[in-house]
């Protein structure tokens, strides 16, 4: 079967200005051949350079390691810590907290600290359930009986930081 005409011109070699030598098509043309102003049927220094840098950069994007910690490396030295500034902010910080423990904000730490260990406490009950190793029947019905003790216990507003349905 004989190549098309797409498939020739795809992999035809051109040759340079003087007719010497020859090099590959370029996928990238330089402004002056895209435009038009050279003939297609000579391939011009620029677009060989143009191509030849197409594909180093090509080569060097499918060798780059994106999490290294070169490449984070090469923004620093970063800005030295202004810490007159860290201090304001950390003082800030402090007073704004205090501030937050007045009155019923008092209450909000230790109701997220309550709703972290009911949450802990299923999560033991399903690990001694799994430890056991019932049947599958049995260790639902556990597990079920237990998360209805919770709900029983818990206020509803609770139930979606605890448990998931």
């Amino acid at each position: 079967m004989a190549p098309t005409s797409a498939q020739l011109q795809e992999t035809e070699w051109v040759k340079f200005p003087g007719g010497e030598l020859e090099g590959k098509r370029p996928k990238v043309l330089c402004a002056a051949c895209r435009k038009g102003q050279k003939p297609a049927a000579t391939l011009c220094f620029q677009c060989y350079r143009a191509e030849l840098d197409r594909e180093t950069a090509l080569k060097a994007a499918g060798e780059l390691d994106t999490a290294s910690d070169a490449r984070f490396q090469d923004s620093l030295p970063f800005d030295p810590v202004n810490h007159v500034r860290l201090g304001q902010l950390k003082a800030e910080r402090a007073e704004a907290r205090a501030a937050a423990r007045i009155g019923a904000g008092a209450y909000v730490d230790r109701r997220r600290q309550a709703q972290i260990a009911a949450r802990h406490a299923l999560l033991a009950i399903a690990a001694g359930l799994k430890a056991r190793q019932l049947a599958p029947t049995e260790s639902r019905a556990a597990m079920g009986s237990a998360l209805h003790a919770a709900e029983l216990q818990l206020p509803d507003a609770w139930l979606p930081f605890v448990m998931s349905r």
